[in-house]
């Protein structure tokens, strides 16, 4: 029953009743005097009913208060419920199903005879029909090399194409996040790259570092099915005045890294410029905010530290005294950010690497195992038939790597209303040898850090980097990019999300273009695009042997595959959460 109708039923009840009540009276009773009460006793009542109706409203509002407090108590509850059940660790997908279309042209490689000769016994002397390395010491080898080429029978390399007309893979990656408070969060990712129809995780060696099976590439270009840590670091924050500083430790977010995040339609996925370093490996950091005491608009530095091949653990000379020990390789740096206003800005970033090794542990399939007899110092060389998996490890240190690489970004929406984006970065790299590899085939070929035949010279390279993003219709991106690396040009950047291998690793050029369609805003996107490699010299990306013009290579120099161009083009769908 409405609370509210009570007083006023009472009042109409009662003034029925004394109304009543007077018409019931004789006229002669009734008196002026008894009227004059009964119309008090009535204002009285109206004035205590009225009165009554006040309180019962107070205490109705009083009531709807706290239901509305009881119900807000209830859903700060259930946040906090919420937030404790989920947040702890909150979860971010993304899935890229991607479809390549490979055409290698003029790929070159040593005939089968001239391969063939290292499984022949060595003849003793020269000439020799058929010739063999089999049994021969290194200086012998390489007196029997040396030999044939004085005398012209090194043939040239055959040359042929390859086309793979399709091929799919599929990308995942498991995003966390977890923040205990404004000073101290976490951030992981697990993930997962494959080839449709393959989930060995170990590639056959085909001469370069992307066939090995390493820390620094685990899950940036396909190794089966298996679900990797790619990163895991957590961050302390911390303000010393004006300066905002911040300590990172774990597996760092050294991958994706600007300006990669043009051609992969996302955020800038790491801290060092993808021109120099784009590795996974482990190690610290600590950044400093420099934008309050400076004055210039994102001024931040950042001091980088990790650790790429760990010597004292796992390999065979771990806990050996006869064997030559390998010391870890250390790399250092500093990323500076020099002005950063959300439209312009620009970034030095400078690395040294102390110790540089022959490689890094990994797995691979060798073509032919080569083993030296320590004791006369003969090679053996033994054909892999059965494609049984090696384990590849470092042998020697070969030297340091000094590498330096300054970008430039901006966009153009508000000095020309167009919304475009430019970048332009220049690199250049120096390494400084110190020995020659001990791993039996590079020794026996003389190789060290960019030098060959025992060549201990330093090297400077350089390599160039621009390109443009213009918005297009639907909402598209479309983005057009080129690059351009010296003979000497050499970088760590293999853990580049390609399957050909990084371009930014190239010693020639490769052009670029790509169109990004989103379908449902960010989170599902298209992406149509090619890119053409053209090599001009040999091992882009690797720190062993001298580079050598592919177009004057002879047979020698192409006991594994050597690429000289390839077309790729490719067509993905991205779908991010």
């Amino acid at each position: 029953m409405n609370r509210q109708g009570r007083p006023i039923r009472t009042l109409c009840l009662a003034v029925g009743f004394l109304f009543l009540s007077v018409c019931l009276l004789p006229g002669s009773a009734v008196a002026a005097d008894d009227i004059k009460l009964l119309r008090q006793r009535l204002e009285q009542m109206a004035g205590e009913m009225a009165a009554m109706q006040k309180k019962l409203e107070a205490l109705e509002q009083k009531t709807e208060a706290k239901a509305a407090d009881i119900e807000e108590i209830d859903d700060r509850l259930n946040k906090a419920e919420l937030h404790t059940a989920t947040d702890k660790v909150s979860f971010g997908l993304e899935l890229r199903t991607r479809a390549d279309s490979l055409h290698y042209q003029d790929v070159q490689v040593a005939p089968s005879a001239l391969v063939g000769a290292f499984f022949n016994p060595y003849p003793g002397a020269f000439p020799a029909v058929p010739p063999g390395f089999n049994g021969a010491t290194a200086a012998q080898a390489q007196a029997y090399m040396a030999a044939m080429a004085a005398a012209g029978q090194i043939p040239p390399a055959e040359k042929y194409d390859v086309d793979n007309d399709i091929i799919f893979t599929n990308k995942f990656r498991l995003n966390m996040k977890a923040k205990v408070n404004d000073q101290l969060d976490f951030t992981g990712r697990l993930a997962a790259y494959k080839v449709f129809g393959d989930s060995t995780g170990v590639k056959f060696n085909g001469g370069s570092l992307g066939d090995i099976t390493l820390d620094g590439n685990t899950s940036s270009t396909p190794h089966g099915d298996t679900i990797r840590l790619e990163r895991a670091y957590f961050n302390y924050k911390k303000d010393l005045g004006p300066v905002p500083t911040n300590f990172s430790l774990g597996r760092r977010p050294s991958t994706d890294g600007p300006s990669a995040e043009y051609m992969n339609n996302s955020l800038e996925g790491g801290s060092p410029l993808a021109t120099i370093i784009n590795w996974q490996f482990d190690g610290a950091s600590y950044s400093m905010g420099l934008e309050d005491v400076t004055g210039i608009p994102g001024a931040a530095l950042k001091l980088c530290y990790g650790v790429g091949f760990e010597g004292d653990w796992g390999n065979s000379y771990s806990l050996s005294s006869t064997q030559s020990h390998v010391d870890d390789v250390h790399l250092f740096g500093f990323i500076a950010t020099l002005f950063d206003n959300d439209e312009t800005s620009m970034v030095f970033n400078y690395a040294h690497a102390w110790d540089i090794t022959d490689g890094f542990t990994g797995l691979t399939v060798m073509p032919f195992i080569v083993s030296e007899n320590s004791t006369t110092g003969a090679y053996t060389f033994t054909q892999n038939s059965g494609g049984y998996i090696s384990r590849f490890q470092p042998t020697a240190e070969i030297g340091d790597w000094d590498a330096a690489s300054v970008l430039l970004r901006t966009n153009l929406t508000e000095p020309l209303d167009k919304d475009i984006d430019l970048f332009l970065s220049g690199s250049w790299s120096h390494t400084k040898p110190s020995g020659i590899s001990k791993n039996p085939f590079y020794k026996l070929m003389g190789m060290g850090l960019l030098n060959s035949n025992g060549e201990m010279a330093e090297r400077d390279g350089y390599m160039i980097y621009m390109g443009a993003v213009l918005a297009m219709p639907w909402e598209g991106r479309f983005g057009l990019e080129y690059n351009y690396g010296s003979q000497y040009w050499f970088n760590f950047t293999g853990a580049e999300d390609s399957l050909v291998g990084s371009k930014l690793a190239v010693r020639g050029q490769v052009i670029e273009g790509y169109w990004h369609q989103p379908i449902v805003a960010d989170r599902f996107f298209a992406t149509l695009g090619t890119r053409y490699y053209d090599y001009e010299y040999t091992g882009s990306g690797n720190p062993l042997g001298e580079p050598q013009e592919i177009d004057t290579l002879n047979a020698l120099g192409a006991l594994n595959p050597v690429i000289d161009k390839v077309w790729d083009a490719y067509l993905s769908l991205t779908f991010r959460y």
